[in-house]
């Protein structure tokens, strides 16, 4: 017997909502990309990349991650590189937001479901302004993007002349901005190796350095410092603006501090530099591991110290609503001061003479919690994977795999030598990475008012420490 379904069962049936259309975003964009790199066009070679290569750097660059199999700079055309940035720029602001500028462009009007998908896709509290906000977030960026490249430029134009000086200076603008760490140096200091060639160069390191913190702070955080600022009253600043300059200010200060202590005498980090390069080379491995990729120094070189606690900041990421990821410093901050008024006494979590709701404190523990077991299992995994083949070392594992969850593009030199199961495996986690903490988050704010009011057990105690 055949059931006859009216035209609202079938909606019902197959709607989707605006989390699900923010991952299938991610996911087409991915597909696309890796259809395009995979083309023979797009490597230098003029072969064909393979379908899981193509893949994993396309995941990379869509995710904001920086990973690579291949060296960016030697490997891949300049239709492939246009690919790659075409990718951090959409995976950095989200598929919405270009969306929402065709439309703007060819004059059409954006409709509420798209006004609620933009919402979703910076993480916003309320709907009102959303078009506004993403006119703001475009020109902004771009403009930023512009500045840098210029800058960029300065120093790559004497270098390599005026087409390609220019092109490097977009190419690691857009790449530093959207904290995704792919680079073009292979072909000038050697394959994988990053920004080293100007560990001393501080046009380079304080441009990537504010490029990489204002793409890390939130699109929120700079409208509400704006504002701020005209008005001449920091005090106006939103509790969320607030946690997120204290946490990251504080996280830059004790990494540039503890880094300069564990590297001074490493003959293979900074020993051998001069005062300045030392600073500067501790700054800017304090600054990148919070999502950028980027590194001066040797990264497989540093001491097991600073390894790990470049671990602890790619877990913790940038903010919310940026092209950061990670379980984000507002989370971080939550729970720190959830610690801290528990430790005090206190019966709820406060901050800045505030007091957070406590479901909020529910999500900060559970995203974090997750994204720890997330992390957890990929290193197991890979563990299984890559051992039997490799023969690596725990921590390398680690370390990969904490970058691809925060997506920052680290790495101890082991990405290239990943088997196909353990590149699959950082794919999925790099996918979940950039997507999953969100998703999450809006998954629960659903439940918790889709069950509030239900039914409520009685209260009992277990023994805690």
């Amino acid at each position: 017997m055949f059931h006859i379904y009216t035209l609202n069962q079938i909606r019902r049936r197959f709607y989707i909502s605006p989390t699900q259309t923010v991952v299938l975003s991610f996911a087409v964009i991915i597909l696309t990309g890796a259809i395009l790199l995979n083309l023979p066009l797009a490597t230098k070679s003029g072969e064909s990349v393979g379908f899981i290569n193509a893949v994993f750097t396309a995941t990379s660059a869509t995710a904001v991650t920086g990973l690579v199999v291949f060296d960016t700079g030697t490997y891949w055309s300049v239709f492939g590189k246009i690919v790659i940035a075409t990718l951090i720029q959409i995976g950095g602001l989200g598929l919405m937001t270009f969306s929402t500028l065709l439309a703007l462009l060819i004059g059409r009007k954006i409709t509420l479901k798209e006004r609620l998908l933009i919402q979703e896709s910076f993480n916003q509290f309320e709907l009102e302004g959303m078009v506004r906000l993403t006119k703001n977030i475009i020109i902004t960026t771009f403009s930023i993007e512009f500045v840098g490249a210029l800058v960029y430029s300065t120093v790559f134009i004497p270098q390599f002349g005026w087409g390609k000086g220019f092109a490097f200076g977009v190419f690691h603008a857009i790449s530093s901005f959207n904290n995704a760490g792919f680079d073009l140096m292979g072909e000038i200091s050697g394959p994988f190796s990053s920004l080293t060639s100007y560990v001393n160069n501080p046009i380079i390191n304080i441009n990537a350095m504010i490029l990489i913190i204002m793409g890390g702070l939130g699109f929120s955080v700079w409208i509400d410092c704006f504002y701020a600022i005209k008005r001449k009253n920091i005090k106006e600043l939103s509790l969320h603006s607030k946690v997120v300059l204290s946490i990251t200010g504080g996280l830059i200060l004790l990494g540039t501090t503890f880094i300069f202590l564990m590297e001074f005498n490493n003959p293979a980090s900074i020993e051998n530099l001069p005062w300045s390069g030392k600073i500067l080379a501790s700054v800017f491995q304090a600054v990148t591991p919070r999502t950028a990729g980027f590194n001066t120094l040797d990264i497989a070189a540093l001491t097991l110290p600073t390894k790990f606690l470049i671990i602890i900041f790619m877990f913790i990421g940038g903010s919310s609503g940026s092209t950061a990821g990670g379980i984000k410093t507002t989370t971080a901050g939550i729970l720190f001061f959830t610690v801290l008024s528990v430790v005090r006494g206190r019966e709820s979590a406060e901050l800045f003479g505030k007091r957070l709701p406590k479901y909020l404190v529910y999500r900060a523990f559970s995203v974090a919690l997750i994204s720890f077991l997330l992390v957890v299992f990929t290193t197991m995994t890979l563990s299984i994977a890559e051992v039997p083949y490799n023969k690596t070392d725990f921590m390398t594992l680690l370390f990969e795999a904490t970058s691809a969850f925060g997506t920052v593009g680290l790495s101890l030199n082991y990405t290239p030598n990943l088997t196909t199961a353990g590149r699959i495996i950082i794919i999925l986690t790099m996918f979940a990475g950039r997507v999953g903490p969100l998703s999450l988050v809006l998954s629960l704010a659903r439940s918790a008012n889709k069950n509030k009011g239900h039914i409520k057990y009685p209260e009992d105690r277990i023994m805690v420490g």
